[in-house]
């Protein structure tokens, strides 16, 4: 029962830290806005880079947002890294790569997981079955868990090696990134040490199974190594800068695309006053910014 119990506390407390830090984004208070255009949100102007500032008395009329358009653009860069392909290619192919693998594993783990149910309701899950869904399930769990391991491994492996050799990366790569890194780069290699033995993932319905009916896991070392492992990477995803799949939304909807005018009695106003009485806990120790006192006349 270790393994069975350890994976409900590992899921249970990502859930718990990534609540906890999307509560704590909200109640942030209100960003410097960037008004970056074209806003998405902005219905029939978003195309083409337009405001409702172009209306003439604008602040007097309703406002015309689309949160489809907005969701939708946001989901280009969530599915996609929009973004780093835009802007930097070489660096896109790998970055999607490990992404996408994370993508087509967590596709892979509703497989399992309906994998698991199916067999429960004597339903087994082979290549050839008389029941289609079954058989369905049994190929797309093999194409989304081989896929995504092998293209979680490339990618993690690659932007490793390209963080060491690429000196541009090189230079603001801490040493948590390494870590992060060969982390995720040693969770997919011991799954696909498992892969190898077992082609049709038989032994993830099996652990699903045992998690449905809360029964103890049978693992061999190997398996219960690679347990470990992607237990301890889904408890630690949340305390580091890879939880960033938190802060997007945030960082789209609040920061770069937020808009609303800010008009004499208005919620805006009142964040704007409220972020006003705010005052910096820390300085900035760049020898170009220092407090005025400590700036010689020769500066000044």
């Amino acid at each position: 029962m270790t393994l069975t119990i350890f994976i409900y506390i590992a899921l249970f407390a990502f859930v718990f830290f990534t609540v906890t830090k999307a509560i704590a984004f909200a109640k942030m208070p209100m960003h410097s806005r960037w008004e970056i255009y074209p806003v998405p949100k902005e219905k029939y102007k978003g195309s083409y880079g337009g405001s409702y500032y172009e209306e003439v008395k604008w602040y007097e009329k309703p406002r015309d947002a689309s949160l489809y358009n907005e969701i939708k653009e946001m989901l280009k860069e969530i599915l996609f890294i929009k973004m780093l392909y835009e802007n930097q290619r070489p660096l896109w192919w790998f970055s999607y790569a490990l992404h996408l693998g994370i993508y087509l594993l967590l596709l892979w783990t509703i497989m399992l997981f309906v994998g698991a149910i199916s067999e429960l309701n004597g339903i087994p899950v082979t290549a050839v079955n008389s029941h289609p869904w079954a058989s369905l399930v049994f190929y797309l769990t093999i194409l989304f868990g081989g896929l995504g391991a092998l293209l979680l491994t490339i990618g993690s492996a690659a932007l490793f090696l390209r963080r060491i050799f690429i000196k541009s990366l090189k230079n603001y790569t801490t040493y948590q990134d390494y870590f992060n890194l060969l982390f995720i780069f040693a969770v997919a290699v011991s799954g696909l040490v498992i892969w190898f033995n077992d082609l049709a993932f038989n032994y993830g319905r099996t652990v699903f199974t045992s998690l449905l009916t809360f029964s103890p896991i049978e693992a061999d070392p190997a398996l219960t190594r690679h347990i470990l492992l992607v237990g301890l990477l889904i408890l630690y995803i949340p305390q580091t800068k890879m939880s960033h799949y938190v802060g997007k939304y945030f960082a789209f909807h609040k920061v770069l695309w937020e808009n609303e005018p800010n008009l004499p009695g208005s919620v805006i106003e009142k964040k704007v006053r409220e972020g006003a009485k705010i005052k910096p806990k820390t300085t900035w120790s760049a020898p170009h910014w220092q407090p005025y006192e400590s700036k010689s006349k020769d500066t000044l």
